[in-house]
Order: C-alpha cells, then structure tokens, then sequence
C-alpha cells in the first residue's frame, strides 16, 4: 500500500449508502484513526473508514475520475438535454 500522510487529501469512489447503484468521486482526509492511534483512517461524511487496501485511493481528482468512467462508463444522461 502506498505510504499516506497525515492530513493528505486524496479522492475515492465512494458508493450511496442509501442508493447502491449511485457513486461518485468524493474528495477525503487522511486521519489518525481514533479507535487506532497507529492506524490511519479516511475521514469522509463525517465518517472515519479504514484506509485499507480494499479501498481505491488517488492521488487526484482526475485520477479518481478516470477511474470512475473506466469503471462505471459514461453516465447514460450525459448528452441528455430535456
């Protein structure tokens, strides 16, 4: 896993919790866990969520936006003007 640091900003693709077919780049902080001094967290929607490999972090929001559209595809309304 890549070497983050304290008050790093990075992106992510974070999925809907009440809509899971809805996902979206969204920009999170690297925390000091605060269950787990010795563990760094992503602090989200006031949220603490472990900063495992599990999770896909960039380093960019063009990165994580590429990301999104190689994994996800162009959104079907894209083009769409009424």
């Amino acid at each position: 896993m890549s070497s983050y640091q304290l008050g790093q900003i990075v992106y992510i693709i974070i999925r809907n919790p009440h809509a899971q077919d809805v996902a979206n780049v969204q920009q999170a902080a690297v925390v000091q866990n605060p269950d787990n001094p010795e563990q760094l967290s992503l602090f989200i929607y006031e949220t603490y969520y472990p900063l495992t490999e599990e999770v896909a972090v960039y380093s960019s929001a063009e990165e994580a936006e590429f990301a999104y559209q190689d994994a996800f595809g162009i959104s079907e309304t894209e083009g769409y003007y009424g």
